[in-house]
């Protein structure tokens, strides 16, 4: 994804502090491209800038803001482990959107709300829901947006409307879908050259119901522990029919589809949760789930560390044998239900949590 120049510098500011951010951006970039997890420098320094943002946040200027939010969720999103300086960096920050809207420029706009978005419920709703609103107006304002920045854009207000669609508590927000369908239609309109461009459009196709102008490829791996867990449930339940890594609707595969109930089986790894916490969905991951839901398919996520033995899965495949109808032997299951009115989706972990420590529990993803 891209960065850039974002707006002015004003009068009072430290120009070292964002010019010190600036220049993290190159190596930001360099060790996301390479694929390298272990490049300590690009870490080190944001770890370095991060308590600036507590005490000195006033001195940020627009560019400053876009370029540290994107630097973080980039290395989020290349496995960098959360940290509280971290959390509190992106609570301080983005407050400072709304007061700055005016001032970022197209690609400002697009790394905002990329980052926003990939951070997922690292950023509580209602702060996240107003960052989207106070920046999606200027989308339909005379400026230059790249195809890289209207896919970035397009991106992120669909996570946001899927998180939003996840909560059965938020108020729908009908502008994010109508930027949403804008965005869609000036990326249609371009020439899609690469697979990250291609899955946006497929993906927002999907969540407006219009046609795909593309086809999608996806590839597939299936891991070991999703393999070990299909076949215990195959053992279990032998006339279920389970389909392996399948697309629907053109959306990307699904881990486990049991064909005769609606049913998908999501075996969650570390990547799909911020810094592989097993607790903070990404925005990938909410999107994915949304657009299932959308779709009318029931979605049962389970995180792939509640899965290492076969003790650890009976409680889970007990569940699903309930959902489908099939009463579970023996003692030792978990209450996969959410609280949610017509929700059809479940977290696992989170689950055995409540059994242990009823005190503990909470809804993910109403934030």
């Amino acid at each position: 994804m891209g960065h850039g120049e974002t707006g002015g510098q004003r009068a009072g500011q430290i120009p070292g502090l964002n010019k010190a951010v600036a220049a993290l951006l190159p190596l930001v970039n360099t060790l996301v491209v390479s694929g390298q997890e272990q490049i300590p420098g690009p870490n080190e320094a944001v770890a370095a800038l991060l308590p600036l943002v507590n005490t000195q946040q006033d001195q940020f200027n627009a560019q400053g803001i876009a370029n540290l939010l994107w630097a973080m969720a980039k290395l989020v999103d290349n496995g960098q482990e959360q940290t509280p300086g971290l959390n509190k960096a992106v609570v301080a920050l983005l407050p400072l959107v709304n007061a700055k809207k005016d001032q970022f420029n197209a690609q400002g706009i697009a790394n905002l709300l990329w980052a926003t978005a990939k951070l997922g419920e690292l950023i509580e709703l209602n702060l996240a829901t107003s960052t989207f609103e106070s920046l999606v107006y200027r989308i339909s304002e005379k400026l230059q947006f790249s195809q890289e920045e209207i896919s970035m854009s397009l991106w992120g207000v669909m996570v946001c409307c899927a998180r939003l669609s996840l909560d059965s508590n938020a108020n729908k927000n009908n502008v994010l879908e109508k930027h949403m369908d804008d965005l869609f239609t000036r990326l249609e309109n371009t020439f899609l050259h690469n697979e990250e461009d291609q899955r946006t459009i497929v993906l927002a196709a999907s969540w407006l119901g219009r046609a795909c102008p593309v086809v999608p490829h996806y590839q597939t791996t299936i891991s070991n522990t999703q393999a070990e867990f299909r076949d215990q449930l195959q053992s279990s339940i032998p006339s279920l029919k389970i389909e392996e890594e399948k697309s629907l609707n053109s959306l990307p595969p699904v881990d486990l589809l049991l064909t005769d109930h609606n049913m998908v089986l999501e075996v969650q790894g570390p990547g799909h949760y911020v810094g592989g916490d097993f607790k903070t969905r990404n925005g990938s991951t909410l999107l994915k789930i949304a657009l299932l839901q959308k779709a009318g398919f029931e979605v049962i996520e389970i995180p792939v560390n509640r899965l290492l033995s076969q003790d650890l899965m009976k409680p889970y495949i007990d569940q699903i044998k309930a959902r489908i109808g099939i009463p579970p032997q023996g003692h030792g299951s978990v209450s996969l239900k959410r609280g949610w009115t017509g929700a059809a989706y479940v977290t696992g972990e989170e689950h055995l949590a409540e059994q242990s420590n009823p005190a503990k529990r909470k809804k993910t993803g109403s934030q």
